[in-house]
C-alpha cells in the first residue's frame, strides 16, 4: 500500500517521537536506578552509623508499639526488642516496674503535649547506666503522634562521675576538716595573697590580734607581728616569696594583753601567695631561762660540797669544775678561760702532784680516757704522796661526756681507824656492865653480846661464838625458864625491836627461882638490843611493898567509910544536945535559974563551936580524900568579900581593931563555889582577928592582875618563925605562952581554895604579921 508523503512524514515523526520517548525513558530508569542504589547505600550507611552511634533510637507509637534496634535489646539484656513499650520488663532482665512506669508517663506526657523529657535508668541485673531523652517524632518519621527515645550508654562516664562526685565529696571533707583544723589550731595562722595582703586568718588570730572577727582583719589588715628592723610582716613575707624558701624567726608580740616570745614561719606557695604560723614559746623561753638559772644554781650548789665534782664535754673538753675539785688537784681558778682535755688536765694534775704514782703513766692515761665509752660507772682508790687518800668515780654521761668525781677519804680513814678503837672500847665496856645485854640483827642472828649475857643465861661462849638465831637461843635457855613457854615473850620483844621498832619488857621466872626483867630497845642502826637485869632481890622488896599498899588501901577504904559515916554519927547527938539546951533555955522544963541560964548558954556556944569543928574536920577529910562537892557560880568579890568581913563585924569590934576592905568593881566575878570560897576566907580572917592584938589593924585588899584574881588578908600581929608557920599549915599552932593549940582553919582554907583551882600563899615574920595570899583563876 502506497503511503502518501504526508503520512510518511507523520509516521516519520512518530517512530522518532517514540524513539525519543524510549530512550527518554531508559536513561529515566537508569537515573532512578542510580538514585535507589545511591538511596540504599545511604540508608545502610545511616544504619550502619546508627549501629555504630552511643545513642541507640526508639520510636514509640501511640498504640504503644516500639521500633528500634536490636542492640537496645541487648543493653536491656533481652533476646529480642519486644513489639511494645510494656513489654520492656521481664524477669531478671529490662527495666525495673518503677523505671518502666516512669518511661511510660512520660513518653504518654511528650506524646500529648510535645514536650521533651530526660531519665536516667538501669536494667535489671545489670551495672550500666543509660540515659534517655525523648521528643516527639518528626511527621516525617511517624505521623501518628509517636516519640522517639534515644538511648545513651554512659556507664564508664557515670563510673567517672561517680568516682569524681566521690573525690569532691572527699576533698570537701578533707578542707572542711582542714578549716576545722585551722580554726581549732590553739596558734595563730594566716595566708597572704599574691599582693601579700591578708586574705585568710583563724580564730586563734583574731583572739591574739584582739578583733572582732576574721573579716575585721581582713579589712584592716591588722598585723600581729610589728615591724622589726624597719621590716613589716608582709614584707618579710614576700621576701620568702620571692626566695621560695621558708623564712623562720623569733620575735615579740602582744598577744592579747600580753608580751609573748613567738616563733613565726612564713611559707611559701608558688603564685597563690604565702602561708604563715606563729607558735607561742614564750614557755620554753621561760624554761630555757629556768634551765640556765638552774644549771647556775646547781653549779652554785656544788661549789657548797665538800666532794670534787668535774664535767667533761663529749669533745673531752673540761666544761666545769667545781671549787673542791679545784682545790684537789690544784687547778687555776681561770680554768674556763681556755679549758683544757682530759688528757691535758691529767699531765696537769701529775705536775702538781696530785696523781697516784704510775710506772706507765702513758699507758694509764690511755686506761682513763676509756672511762668515755665505758657501759657503766667506774670507781677507783687514788693514794698520792702527801698521804691523801681520793676516791675517784667516773660515771659516763648518755651524750658522750664524763662526770668525775672527787671525794678527800682522809679524814674518813682516820675515823674508821678511831671507830674500830672505839669499838673495842664499847666491848670492854659492855663486858664490865652489871646489865646482860645482847645485840640481834633484823633476821634475828645474834651480832654482839657481853660476858655477863652467857653468864646469865648459862649459854656456852662455843655456841655464842657462832652467831646463832634467836630461835637456838631460845631453845638454849628454854630448859632453865620455869615455864618454858615463856621464851615467845622474849622473841616477841627482840622482833619487836628489830622489825617494829618499838620497845618492849617483861619479866621471866628462872627454874633456879631467880627473876629476870629483860626489855628490848630499837637501836639506831636497825638492830635491836635485848638487856636482861637480875632483879630477884627487887621483887623480893617490891612484894613487900605491894603488900604494904594493900594494907594502905584497905586503911583507905576505912578512912572512906569512917568520913561517909562520921557525919551522921557526929552531927546528930550534937543537933539533940543543942536541941535539949535551946529547950531548956526556952522554959520547956520550967523557969531555970540565973545560973542554969549560964549553964545552958555555955552549953550552946559549946555546941557550935564543937559543930563547926566538926564541919571543919569533915570538909578537910574529904578534900584531902578528894570527896568534897564544889558546885560553882559566878560570884561578884567585892560584895561577896564585904558580906564575909561584916559577918565578923561583932568579934572585930570586940578586940577594938581596925578593918580595912580594898577593892572596887574591877575585881569581877570568878567562878566558885559561895559557901566554900566563904568559909575559906572566913577562917583565914578568923585567924587574923585571933592573932591580932587589941586595937592592931586588919587589910582586906581585892585586885585583878593580868592573870585571875588576887585577894590579900594581912595583919599586924606578932607573927610566926617558918617552923611555926609550917605547924599552923599543919593545924597545929604555938601560943604566946608557949602551949600548942590545934586549929583547922588555914589547912582547911587551902584545901578549899586549891579545890577551886587556885594557890594559898602565907608571908610571916615574927614582929611583923601575917599576910594571906589568895590566887584564884
Amino acid at each position: 500500500m502506497d503511503l502518501s508523503p504526508t503520512a510518511l512524514v507523520l509516521l516519520g515523526l512518530l517512530l522518532a517521537g517514540w524513539t525519543f520517548g524510549a530512550a527518554w525513558l531508559a536513561l529515566e530508569a537508569r537515573n532512578r536506578a542510580r538514585q535507589a542504589k545511591a538511596a540504599r547505600s545511604t540508608a545502610r550507611r545511616l544504619t550502619r552509623m546508627i549501629d555504630d552511634s552511643p545513642a541507640v533510637p526508639l520510636l514509640v507509637k501511640a498504640d504503644g508499639k516500639i521500633e528500634g534496634p536490636e542492640r537496645l535489646a541487648a543493653w536491656l539484656g533481652l533476646d529480642h526488642l519486644p513489639g511494645y513499650l510494656s513489654e520492656l520488663a521481664a524477669d531478671g532482665a529490662g527495666l525495673s516496674s518503677h523505671d518502666l512506669s516512669d518511661l511510660s508517663e512520660a513518653v504518654r506526657r511528650t506524646q500529648k503535649t510535645a514536650a521533651p523529657f530526660g531519665m536516667v535508668v538501669s536494667p535489671v541485673g545489670s551495672k550500666r547506666s543509660l540515659a534517655l531523652r525523648g521528643q516527639l517524632a518528626d511527621p516525617v518519621i511517624s505521623a501518628t503522634g509517636a516519640a522517639l527515645v534515644w538511648w545513651f550508654d554512659f556507664s564508664e562516664s557515670q563510673a567517672e562521675l561517680t568516682r569524681m562526685r566521690a573525690e569532691t565529696k572527699r576533698a570537701q571533707r578533707d578542707f572542711a576538716a582542714l578549716v576545722g583544723l585551722i580554726e581549732a589550731a590553739p596558734m595563730p595562722m594566716w595566708f597572704r595573697g599574691p599582693d601579700m595582703k591578708l586574705r585568710l586568718v583563724n580564730t586563734a588570730y583574731v583572739q591574739a590580734v584582739g578583733a572582732g572577727d576574721a573579716d575585721t582583719v581582713v579589712q584592716k589588715q591588722i598585723e600581729l607581728v610589728e615591724q622589726v628592723d624597719g621590716l613589716s610582716a608582709a614584707q618579710i613575707a614576700s621576701q620568702a616569696r620571692d626566695q621560695d624558701l621558708p623564712v623562720e624567726r623569733i620575735v615579740q608580740a602582744t598577744v592579747g594583753s600580753q608580751r609573748r616570745t613567738l616563733r613565726v614561719s612564713d611559707l611559701p606557695l608558688g603564685q597563690d601567695g604565702v602561708a604563715g604560723y606563729a607558735v607561742d614559746i614564750e614557755e620554753m623561753e621561760e624554761q630555757s631561762r629556768a634551765f640556765r638559772a638552774f644549771r647556775e644554781a646547781q653549779r652554785s650548789m656544788l661549789d657548797q660540797l665538800s666532794i670534787g665534782v668535774a664535767q667533761f664535754d663529749a669533745d673531752r673538753s673540761l666544761a666545769f669544775a667545781n671549787l673542791p675539785f679545784q682545790r684537789l688537784f690544784a687547778m687555776s681558778p681561770l680554768y674556763h678561760v681556755d679549758p683544757p682535755s682530759f688528757d691535758r688536765f691529767l699531765d696537769m694534775a701529775r705536775d702538781a702532784g696530785r696523781l697516784p704514782e704510775a710506772r706507765d703513766f702513758p699507758a694509764w692515761r690511755r686506761e682513763l680516757g676509756e672511762w668515755f665509752a665505758a657501759g657503766a660507772a667506774r670507781e677507783e682508790a687514788w693514794t698520792l704522796s702527801d698521804g691523801t687518800h681520793l676516791r675517784i668515780v667516773a660515771q659516763p654521761m648518755p651524750d658522750g661526756g664524763l662526770v668525775l668525781l672527787a671525794e678527800d677519804r682522809t679524814e674518813q680513814l682516820a675515823l674508821s681507824a678511831t671507830r674500830d678503837t672505839l669499838l673495842r672500847t664499847r666491848t670492854a665496856t659492855f663486858d664490865s656492865l652489871f646489865e646482860s645485854l645482847a645485840v640481834f640483827a633484823p633476821d634475828g642472828r645474834l651480832q654482839l653480846w657481853n660476858r655477863l649475857f652467857s653468864t646469865i643465861w648459862k649459854l656456852p661462849e662455843e655456841f655464842l661464838d657462832e652467831h646463832p638465831r634467836i630461835e637456838a637461843v631460845l631453845e638454849r635457855i628454854a630448859p632453865r625458864l620455869a615455864r618454858p613457854a615463856q621464851r615467845k615473850a622474849i622473841g616477841e620483844v627482840v622482833r619487836a625491836a628489830t622489825l617494829d621498832r618499838q620497845q618492849r619488857g617483861g619479866q621471866v621466872q628462872m627454874s633456879d627461882g631467880r627473876t629476870l626483867e629483860f626489855a628490848g630497845v630499837p637501836l639506831p642502826d636497825g638492830n635491836g638490843l635485848l638487856t636482861v637485869l637480875d632483879i630477884t632481890d627487887s621483887k623480893k622488896a617490891e612484894d613487900a611493898l605491894r603488900e604494904r599498899t594493900t594494907a594502905l588501901e584497905e586503911a583507905d577504904a576505912v578512912k572512906t567509910r569512917f568520913l561517909a559515916n562520921m557525919s551522921y554519927e557526929f552531927r546528930t547527938p550534937l543537933t539533940s544536945i543543942g536541941g535539949f539546951a535551946e529547950l531548956l533555955q526556952s522554959g520547956v522544963a520550967g523557969e531555970l535559974s540565973e545560973q542554969a541560964q549560964e549553964y545552958v548558954g555555955a552549953i550552946l556556944t559549946s555546941v557550935e563551936r564543937l559543930g563547926a569543928q566538926i564541919e571543919s574536920v569533915l570538909d578537910l577529910t574529904q578534900s584531902e580524900a578528894g570527896l568534897l562537892p564544889i558546885a560553882t557560880s559566878e560570884v561578884d568579890l567585892l560584895p561577896f568579900v564585904t558580906d564575909v568581913v561584916r559577918e565578923r563585924e561583932e568579934a572585930i569590934e570586940g578586940k577594938n581593931l581596925a578593918c580595912d576592905v580594898r577593892g572596887d568593881k574591877s575585881a569581877g566575878v570568878v567562878q566558885a563555889d559561895p559557901r566554900q570560897l566563904g568559909r575559906a576566907i572566913g577562917n583565914l580572917l578568923d585567924n587574923a582577928i585571933t592573932a591580932t592584938p587589941e586595937g592592931g589593924r586588919i587589910l582586906v585588899a581585892l585586885s585583878r592582875p593580868k592573870k585571875g584574881v588576887r585577894i590579900v588578908i594581912s595583919d599586924n600581929g606578932p607573927g610566926m618563925k617558918p617552923s611555926e608557920l609550917a605547924r599552923a599549915l599543919d593545924g597545929t599552932r604555938t601560943g604566946s605562952d608557949g602551949t600548942r593549940r590545934t586549929g583547922l582553919g588555914l589547912p582547911l582554907a587551902r584545901q578549899l581554895i586549891e579545890g577551886h583551882g587556885g594557890r594559898l600563899d602565907l608571908q610571916s615574920e615574927p614582929g611583923e604579921g601575917t599576910t594571906a595570899t589568895i590566887w584564884l583563876p
